[in-house]
């Protein structure tokens, strides 16, 4: 074996270090050494953990380390931190905040910038963890940058993800923001003394109550990161997590799919518009060409159909002047309406919202392209009105 490979496998932090340095810095010696390591890689557990900023993640992480520590474990803690605008290099913000492990060799911490990447990781990002799991790690732990809801990469590369919320974020319903809500393994509700968290977690539920009952959901953990509450719990909730192999129908970016939970996909989004034939001139310049148009009776609406990806662009335009679309232009003006999302079984999915105290609008009724929905008012769901459509069965 290489020397400098077999000083990695012999536990030498100095040799992990520098090739560390050399695979971020795509050096061709680091490189051969990761190559010559690969048949050692496969033991370690890792685990992902991203969320917004200002969710206390870099603080989660730290005491998520200490509990391994205290297991006995070794970790490596790969933390992806925001390029300097000056430099390019890393700003170091996370090491700073896990200075209490310096010195511990059971504690390996890397910080490496994004130097441009988009999706919260680095693009050298999952070579370093083959690194650290070559390295004999026990874990292997992957902090996100924190730029918001598009940190979804995380999920095609870690065994298990943690998608970390906290109160007073801003938007009440943060369970139903698309990216990064969507491939979470386990949810930490982090400073959880703080006033929300309660709510923060009714939203998480009342989420996950709208999937497949018969398939366990995401676990819920809550956590105060700065004195090491919930620390142990969130370690056990990760050891108990569904391997890669055990999870059911999540694609990952190796297989050329988009993460992501079967049983709910958002269908389409709802935008009120004065007039479709103007606004189709604007969404016809950007290539998009509306697949279907039909008036809606029942709704008094008039609406076109514009597939975008895996969803629709769903215009309306009201067909009276009582209809409902014409009220919300009336009030808000012209913008987006709704969020719609499939649902395997729309008549469970009510039963379990009218429960848990939710405010249906109406009776499940076919809809325009005759599926089955209904509508949920935007007193539960933290402002913004949703639409539950029966998942088709073609």
């Amino acid at each position: 074996m290489n020397p400098w490979a077999a000083k990695i496998r012999e536990g030498d932090a100095r040799a992990l270090a520098r090739a560390a340095t050399g695979v971020e810095n795509r050096d061709p010696l680091a490189l051969e050494v990761l190559r010559e390591l690969a048949p050692f890689t496969g033991s370690a557990r890792i685990i992902g953990i991203t969320g917004p900023p200002g969710a206390g993640k870099s603080t989660l992480v730290d005491a998520l380390a200490a509990a391994i520590r205290r297991q006995g474990k070794t970790v490596a803690i790969v933390a992806v931190d925001p390029s300097s605008r000056v430099s390019g290099g890393s700003i170091l913000g996370d090491r700073i905040r896990m200075q209490r492990h310096h010195g511990d060799p059971g504690v390996f911490i890397r910080s490496m910038a994004t130097r441009g990447a988009v999706g919260g990781l680095a693009r050298a990002t999952e070579d370093l963890v083959r690194l650290m799991d070559a390295a004999g790690k026990d874990f292997v732990v992957i902090e996100t940058v924190g730029t918001g809801q598009d940190e979804v990469e995380i999920a095609g590369l870690a065994q298990v993800t943690v998608v970390v919320l906290v109160p007073g974020m801003g938007d009440d319903v943060q369970a139903l923001k698309a990216g990064i809500m969507e491939i979470a393994d386990i949810f930490v509700v982090n400073k959880a003394d703080q006033p929300g968290a309660d709510r923060v977690e009714r939203e998480l539920r009342a989420m996950l109550s709208l999937g497949d009952s018969d398939r366990p959901g995401p676990a819920i953990v809550r956590t105060v990161a700065t004195e090491g509450t919930g620390a142990e719990e969130l370690l056990e909730a990760v050891e108990h997590a569904p391997k890669p192999t055990e999870k059911q129908g999540r694609r990952t970016r190796r297989d050329g799919g988009c993460p992501g939970p079967p049983h709910i996909r958002i269908d389409h989004l709802g935008i009120a518009v004065k007039s479709l034939q103007e606004a189709l001139g604007f969404y016809e310049s950007l290539g998009l060409q509306a697949a279907s148009r039909e008036s809606v009776a029942a709704e008094k609406v008039l609406v076109a159909m514009l597939p975008a990806g895996e969803s629709r662009l769903e215009l309306l335009e009201p067909s009276a002047p009582d209809s409902p679309i014409a009220k919300f232009l009336e009030k808000r003006g012209p913008g987006l309406h709704h969020v719609a999302l499939r649902v395997p079984d729309l008549n469970a999915a009510v039963e379990r919202l009218r429960a848990s105290g939710a405010r249906l609008l109406n009776e499940p009724r076919p809809g325009a392209g005759g599926h089955l929905y209904v509508f949920i008012h935007p007193a539960s769901t933290g402002g913004v009105l949703m639409e539950l459509i029966q998942e088709s069965e073609t």
